[in-house]
């Protein structure tokens, strides 16, 4: 399973901006929290070791390719990457919110 792709169209934008201006702020856009598409980009994460394992073992076994093998461990460390990226931000904004004066 592969990460998703968040698309934002210009009028999604311009929609979810008039929800914010009119006060009648959702924090789900078209069925889509922020939430849910984190947790799926983790999912999506921990699929790719799975996958990279597996490759890995029918290599071992005599089973598989070595291109596989790399191009699926190539997969996951950039997954992993992108999820450690993810995590410094948000535990970044939640720093600099915490410095904020009351």
């Amino acid at each position: 399973m592969a990460l998703p792709t968040i698309t934002v169209s210009p009028s999604a934008a311009v929609q979810a901006y008039r929800r914010v201006d009119s006060g009648a702020f959702s924090a789900t856009g078209s069925g889509a929290d922020f939430g849910g598409t984190l947790q799926r980009a983790v999912e999506g994460a921990v699929d790719a070791n799975r996958e990279a394992e597996a490759k890995t073992m029918q290599a071992i076994a005599g089973n598989g390719s070595i291109t596989d093998v790399v191009t699926a461990v190539a997969k996951a460390e950039l997954a992993l990457q992108t999820t450690v990226a993810v995590r410094d931000r948000v535990v970044q904004a939640y720093q600099d919110i915490m410095k904020m004066p009351i």
